[in-house]
């Protein structure tokens, strides 16, 4: 049963991932969108392939995190919401993926040690700062609202940053107590 999902997992990924095309997929990348279902696609790839493995459960528990980001925070905070949601590719990264890998990481994989409750959170802070960074830098606007330091004040940057690391934290907290 667990083959079975995640190679239903990877077909939802590879189409949602390269729906617009591979010189797309390079550039979409600084969306923690894309990241979080580029490491689902590959821990439930290394699942698939290695089975069981410490450092797998671990990926699988940070990407089903981060999917549950993507999908009850940073989705609502864009523009067009409902285009975002249903959208070809759309669908599968924000909808359809998320929900597949959190069945799967709940109902029928092995669950990753308390101590990995931090990971989720460090790579979310490591993702903000590059991004925050490459604001402030001008290299990138966004891509989300609350990372365009120059269209709000020092204050709100450090409020949003701050509700955002507390967010992971909770469902870091979540998905560990659910499994």
């Amino acid at each position: 049963m667990l083959n079975a999902v995640l190679i239903l997992i990877l077909l939802c990924e590879v189409w949602g991932l390269t729906y617009a095309g591979w010189r797309y997929i390079l550039k979409s990348m600084m969306f923690y969108t894309q990241l979080s279902n580029a490491a689902a696609f590959f821990s439930a790839l290394a699942l698939l392939v290695f089975g069981q493995q410490p450092w797998i459960t671990a990926f699988r528990y940070l990407s089903v995190c981060m999917l549950m980001m993507t999908i009850f925070v940073l989705v609502p905070t864009m523009k067009d919401t409902r285009l975002l949601l249903w959208s070809r590719a759309g669908f599968f990264l924000h909808i359809l993926c998320p929900l597949l890998n959190l069945v799967s990481y709940l109902f029928l994989e092995a669950h990753a040690g308390k101590s990995m409750i931090i990971v989720p959170v460090l790579v979310t802070l490591v993702y903000g700062d590059i991004m925050l960074y490459f604001n402030y830098q001008r290299k990138v606007d966004g891509p989300y609202p609350f990372l365009r330091v120059y269209h709000q004040s020092k204050r709100a940057t450090v409020l949003w940053f701050t509700a955002l690391l507390c967010v992971i934290v909770l469902f870091a907290s979540a998905v560990m107590a659910v499994s």
